[in-house]
């Protein structure tokens, strides 16, 4: 008796389920389970590579090593629902009503995972590929990313497993699906800064020592100053001044610290060491103006990233037009993601659903964007075994 193929896999109904894992960063939820269980079953190689609380999963099938593996990457943790009284519907339901899907992860990230899942479940099964089909997912990447993605790649350097290029399944689409794939990504790097002066009398503030102004007129200096006119394949470099503190209620003594913060999106113009030397020229001038203490603390997220255009963004780009009729723009703008982790290990481009409501209360898809992202990725597929 011949044995019946099995059903193609819904990516709705994957997401859905994922969904109601309630995965909040670090949690796992048993997103990351039900994923090993579904992939295991298709015939998937799976590890977790959980390091320090974290639950990361790599699943292969194929050979290890092949000169031709394809790998997606994603993450199923997702950030905290905020108010959850807020919500027209309960955050983890992943309840499907005339035609959209509701729940926190329903753009950010889940049905991208769900959707590369089972494109690569039913790619196998329909047509084993000569190469290999590889995905890492992990459980850390809204929060500090120091233990997810890193890990896997960590883990995949001293197993010798390994990815000839690799799609990450983030939200890239502003309103229209199909309109924007990632070929690259700025850096990101954050500075805090304490102002040290001499604390007294609002009435004598010759026997003071302000911080307060130095700090005012520091961040007027880096907020005023232009760090380029972008580049060839980038945006200009921005620097925006998140926090200014002091914590002082009354009205009549002058402070003796007080604290800053800035955030610095920046191209390929830039290394996080270049502007950091650039901070500390202007902290030691401020000190040397007003003898105010300035203590700085940076911590670099991220250098600035491209893959050039060529062989795989014109890959993602024809499936793209092909489900969608869409030409994708290739950007690099936006935040950061976990290819800047993937881009040292190997050329690395970002395709996914339109992220409108992501990290909003009521965050909302329409499934037929989740049929569609199954469809380019399994296109992907096709092709670049073809």
């Amino acid at each position: 008796m011949s044995q019946s193929h099995p059903s193609p896999i819904c990516p709705v109904d994957l997401s859905a389920k994922l969904i109601q894992c309630p995965s909040v960063t670090p949690v796992e939820g048993g997103a990351l389970v039900l994923l090993e269980a579904l992939l295991s079953d298709a015939g998937f190689a799976c590890t977790r590579v959980d390091r320090e609380g974290i639950a990361n999963l790599y699943a292969r099938w194929g050979d290890k090593g092949h000169t031709r593996s394809f790998g997606f990457n994603g993450h199923t943790d997702v950030v905290p629902v905020g108010d959850e009284a807020a919500w027209t519907k309960p955050p983890f339901c992943g309840a499907v009503q005339d035609g959209v899907l509701w729940g926190r992860g329903a753009t950010d990230m889940k049905t991208g995972v769900a959707a590369f899942a089972a494109a690569a479940v039913d790619f196998v099964r329909d047509k084993a590929p000569d190469g290999s089909v590889i995905l890492a997912i992990t459980g850390d990447e809204e929060g500090d990313a120091d233990f997810g993605t890193t890990a896997l790649l960590d883990w995949m350097d001293q197993n010798g497993e390994a990815m000839s290029v690799c799609l990450v399944g983030e939200p890239t689409c502003p309103n229209h699906m199909g309109e924007m794939m990632k070929i690259g990504r700025r850096g990101s790097m954050n500075a805090w800064f304490t102002f040290t002066g001499k604390q007294g009398h609002a009435a004598y503030p010759h026997r003071a020592n302000n911080p307060l102004p130095a700090m005012a007129r520091l961040m007027d200096r880096l907020a005023s100053h232009e760090l380029d006119q972008g580049t060839d394949h980038f945006d200009p470099s921005t620097l925006a001044v998140v926090t200014m503190d002091t914590g002082n209620p009354a009205t009549n003594v002058i402070p003796a610290k007080c604290a800053a913060t800035v955030n610095i999106r920046f191209n390929d113009a830039h290394t996080g060491a270049d502007l950091t030397d650039w901070l500390q020229q202007q902290v030691n001038k401020i000190t040397a103006e007003t003898g105010v203490e300035v203590d700085m603390v940076v911590k670099i997220s991220g250098e600035s990233f491209i893959t050039l255009p060529g062989p795989l963004s014109d890959l993602v780009a024809k499936s793209v037009e092909a489900e969608t009729g869409v030409v994708p723009e290739l950007s690099t703008t936006g935040g950061t993601s976990d290819a800047r982790f993937v881009q040292a290990h190997c050329p690395v481009v970002e395709f996914g659903l339109v992220g409108k409501t992501m990290h909003q209360v009521d965050e909302r898809i329409e499934v037929e964007q989740i049929h569609q992202l199954k469809a380019i990725y399994s296109r992907i597929l096709a092709d670049y075994f073809a």
